[in-house]
């Protein structure tokens, strides 16, 4: 469990005193605030793991463009700009994890990357520790990193050989804060929890983005999605944190049923009630001391072999509502194949 603040955006404003910032971070104006070192103390209270993102490259400091404009044959805005910020923020703010970006546009030789990552692996105060993602050159997303993010919103499909982070935004247009958002723009319940599933399934972590406004408040309609999915995660939890993907991660039948799995306990997650509350899942192989139990329901639920492949569950009698019930529910399978 883990928050990631952005450092630094490609406007290069630095949301510490960063010293190769003058009069361009948050201290100097603005709030006048560490929002970097504020944050992390807040988090460590919390006990949750510190991420950093940090933008290598800036759209308009002239140093990057006139490199650029040399074909990133010089390296000044590197070794002036991009540089001094990353190793200040691993020796000030010492965190659990670097989310690098803004690195499509040079090569990792230009970002002088590889320098870096072999003094934050060998040497830095959080060597033992710190985990970073892939964007450190042009080329390097996919390929190489400690947890691949590939692209935005990156679907795999199928199981990757690779741990990885599935990054989300609540806005579906924007990572920043708009003022002329709409709540059709805003992502339901549903597909959070959707995307969270798939997501874990698979082997991934999924990190949820909300862009805050200028006065650094998350907007009630943020605040209401994120509420509603740590409600859904207080009776689900079990199913997805330091969970494992199992052998079969989505079932063939469906794409509404999804499994992960701790040692030899399975949890099927399904995102639609079946109409008849009887929900058949094909792939676990039952025993005779089966046991399932709905995560946020008291006692075991009824189950029979079914006559084709895997088991046919009973579930839990549900009266009609006019309010929409919870979008997914997560069976706990002990005893199964």
């Amino acid at each position: 469990r883990y928050v990631v603040l952005t450092t630094k955006h490609h406007e290069g404003f630095t949301n510490w005193g960063s010293p190769v910032s003058w009069n361009w971070n948050s201290v100097d104006t603005g709030p006048h605030r560490d929002l970097v070192g504020e944050l992390g103390e807040a988090l460590r209270e919390s006990k949750l793991r510190y991420g950093l993102y940090h933008s290598l490259m800036e759209w308009f400091n002239p140093l990057y463009l006139d490199d650029k404009q040399s074909d990133f044959k010089t390296q000044n805005f590197v070794l002036k700009k991009t540089m001094p910020e990353l190793y200040e923020l691993v020796l000030k703010y010492k965190p659990d994890l670097i989310w690098s970006d803004g690195d499509w546009e040079a090569p990792d030789s230009y970002w002088n990357s590889t320098s870096f990552l072999a003094w934050l692996y060998n040497d830095s105060p959080v060597k033992d520790s710190v985990v970073v993602n892939d964007r450190w050159g042009r080329g390097c997303s996919c390929h190489h990193g400690g947890f691949y993010n590939c692209a935005d919103k990156y679907r795999p499909g199928t199981l990757p050989g690779h741990k990885w982070e599935m990054c989300s935004s609540l806005d579906r247009l924007s990572w920043g804060y708009r003022s002329n958002l709409s709540l059709a723009e805003v992502m339901d319940e549903m597909s959070m929890i959707q995307e969270l599933v798939q997501t874990v399934s698979l082997g991934g972590n999924y990190l949820l983005n909300v862009g805050p406004t200028k006065e650094g408040v998350i907007v009630p309609i943020f605040q209401e999605r994120l509420l509603a999915l740590g409600r859904w995660l207080d009776t689900n939890g079990e199913a997805i944190y330091e969970s494992q993907p199992w052998r079969v991660q989505v079932e063939n039948t469906t794409d509404t049923v999804w499994y992960t799995s701790k040692g030899p306990v399975v949890f099927a997650i399904f995102l639609l009630w079946p109409r008849d509350s009887v929900l058949h899942l094909a792939s676990p192989i039952p025993s005779p001391g089966t046991q399932v139990t709905l995560l946020g329901f008291g006692g075991s639920l009824q189950w029979h072999s079914d006559p084709g492949e895997g088991m046919l569950i009973t579930l839990p009698h549900v009266l009609p509502s006019p309010v929409p019930p919870q979008p997914g529910w997560a069976l706990k399978l002990e005893g199964v194949e």
